[in-house]
């Protein structure tokens, strides 16, 4: 028997067969549609109940990168607490790198489990919440912080991965709001006006030149046209938000400059400057315990400040009362942490020098130097009548006034001729600084800062300084009656520098018989307007100093405690991605 007659079957058999199959699959079908029928006004209100969840939980999760975020950019090291229990966290070889917060700094988003708490996303009623997952394994190689948030809502959860960012003027090595001179930085209370953007006229006013020996080792930007009258070197990226006419967006006489990345100067949106330094005063008050939990330092008047390889500084401070205030000034406090500068015990001696305090450099902290207050109530006031111009000095029981005897401090130093008439003001909010920091702090001035030896970190793989004055930050370069120089050649600072309103230059720098040697910054440089470091070029250098500008590299993906940044900028998420849910809604792993 062959196959073809096993299988064969009648033809009218094969009829009905098929007669059959086309009834029941009718049959079928309209049961489907009657079914449909009936359920189509309960699925369609359960479809919207699971699309607003749907929704919901991913809104949730952008909620906890957000919350994240503003935790970030209110405590520098935030990035090292998570749960080195959560998943994301074991996977991506964190565990080791990250530990949980404790006491009242718990985080309830760090729980995992269905034992593991969730935080609530302000303004959902309890309804939406979120836990997210700290990645720092390539935290200090490319810069990238990543975390994982899963938001919940009506049962459902969704899981997005974001890569986080600080964005700011560290981003350069070099940023400047202005490519002149600042009119004011050797004449305070001048009338012309020099912010001015090329290619408009500027009347009175000093463009500083890139000339041939410049090398700039690190990202630079501008708002203003870069000049050059020289073969300068741009080792990394340089932006502006100039934009010419026609051909390359800078202004060039002489020889070419070499860019690293052909195109540059890229051309982009200008970079707004904050108006003050200002806002760096809330970092000192203590009555702010949610926003800040952990305030800095407040010191009053001309404040000396010298670091020690120990993670200890010393603190000379003669008009200093108390170290922290409140919102209006009208209560203060002063903690053990802040020390006791002023003019009080053992922060004078008989001699007539005060010697200050010395004490541990506050943690991831700001320190403030304000100018002395004379609003009345104002807890670190200090009557500028003529009977009290000023703490007496040591030993002498009087109050001599700021003219004779300079700022309290020892500023002008003797056989110094005073660099500018408003230099070294005696009650002025101004702080001298220098040594060797283990640490990280940011000192900020609501005056000048003076920059008075060389700022070493002792670890440069750990510490960081963030430098901010108000007005302008000067490398002090004292000289005598006769234009002499009186301290030693070289100089390095290693810190982030920004001068809000003014400009980063060097003291003199256009005095002496010849040059100062190299003035070496690893770090940062941001201000307002351009400053000058010295007079002629390379080994040919007149006076001040030559230029070694370095990059930190680490300011890629972190910046000094509470650093000031752009004013339409903080924190920046580079990549957002969805992925699948990483938890279920009741707290489990998927």
């Amino acid at each position: 028997m062959t196959l073809s007659r096993v299988l064969r079957v009648p033809v009218d058999e094969r009829e009905r067969g098929a007669a059959m199959v086309v009834v029941l699959g009718m049959t079928f079908l309209l049961s489907a549609l009657v079914v449909a029928g009936i359920t189509t006004s309960v699925g369609a209100a359960r479809q919207s109940q699971r699309d607003e969840g749907w929704n919901a939980a991913l809104a949730a999760a952008y909620a906890g990168v957000e919350e994240y975020e503003s935790r970030l950019a209110n405590d520098l090291g935030y990035f090292a607490y998570g749960n080195p229990a959560a998943p994301f966290t074991v996977q991506t070889g964190s565990s080791s790198r990250v530990s949980l917060p404790g006491g009242a700094s718990a985080n309830p988003a760090f729980g995992i489990g269905t034992s593991g708490t969730w935080a609530t996303v302000p303004g959902s009623d309890g309804q939406a919440a979120f836990r997210y997952e700290v990645d720092n394994s390539q935290f200090y190689i490319d810069g990238t912080l990543r975390i994982r948030s899963t938001g919940r809502a009506g049962g459902d959860t969704r899981s997005i991965v974001a890569d986080i960012k600080q964005k700011g003027f560290i981003d350069f090595l070099y940023f400047t709001d202005f490519e002149v001179m600042d009119p004011q930085a050797l004449s305070p209370g001048s009338a012309v006006n020099c912010a001015i953007r090329y290619p408009s006229p500027r009347p009175g006013c000093t463009t500083i030149n890139f000339g041939g020996a410049d090398e700039i080792n690190g990202p630079l930007h501008t708002n203003d046209a870069i000049t050059t009258n020289g073969a300068a070197k741009f080792n990394g990226k340089v932006t502006t938000a100039y934009k010419a006419a026609s051909g390359p967006n800078y202004v060039k006489s002489g020889s070419s400059p070499t860019f690293l990345l052909p195109g540059d100067p890229q051309n982009i949106g200008s970079i707004g400057m904050p108006p003050t330094n200002a806002q760096l005063m809330k970092e000192v008050r203590h009555d702010l315990p949610l926003e800040v939990p952990n305030p800095g330092c407040l010191y009053t008047g001309p404040t000396s400040i010298t670091f020690h390889s120990d993670g200890t500084m010393t603190v000379i401070s003669p008009w200093t009362k108390e170290t922290q205030v409140n919102a209006t000034a009208s209560h203060g406090t002063h903690p053990v942490k802040c020390g006791v500068p002023g003019d009080t015990g053992l922060a004078k001696r008989a001699s007539g020098k005060y010697v200050g305090q010395r004490i541990p450099v506050p943690s991831n902290l700001v320190v403030y130097v304000q100018t002395v207050p004379n609003a009345s109530g104002n807890v670190n006031r200090t009557d500028s009548s003529p009977s009290s111009k000023r703490p007496p000095f040591p030993g002498t029981g009087s109050t001599n006034d700021c003219v004779t005897n300079g700022n309290s401090i020892g500023y002008p130093r003797s056989s110094e001729k005073v660099p500018f008439t408003a230099a070294y003001g005696c009650r002025s909010g101004d702080v001298f600084i220098s040594g060797r920091l283990s640490g990280n702090a940011t000192v900020a001035a609501e005056n000048y800062i003076y920059v008075t030896d060389d700022i070493v970190y002792d670890d440069p793989a750990e510490d960081m300084l963030g430098l901010i004055g108000n007005n302008a930050v000067w490398v002090w370069n004292p000289v005598n009656s006769s234009n002499q120089p009186l301290n030693a050649k070289n100089r390095r600072i290693d810190a982030a520098i920004l001068s809000v309103a003014h400009t980063f230059m060097v003291q003199n720098y256009d005095k002496g018989s010849s040059n100062r040697g190299t003035l070496t910054v690893n770090g940062a440089i941001a201000q307002k307007f351009r400053g000058p470091v010295g007079t002629g070029t390379g080994a040919s250098m007149s006076t001040g100093y030559g230029k070694d500008y370095n990059y930190d590299e680490r300011f890629r993906y972190t910046a000094p405690p509470k650093f000031l940044s752009p004013v339409t900028t903080t924190y920046g998420v580079n990549v957002w991605v969805e992925v699948e849910p990483a938890f279920d809604a009741d707290g489990s792993a998927s």
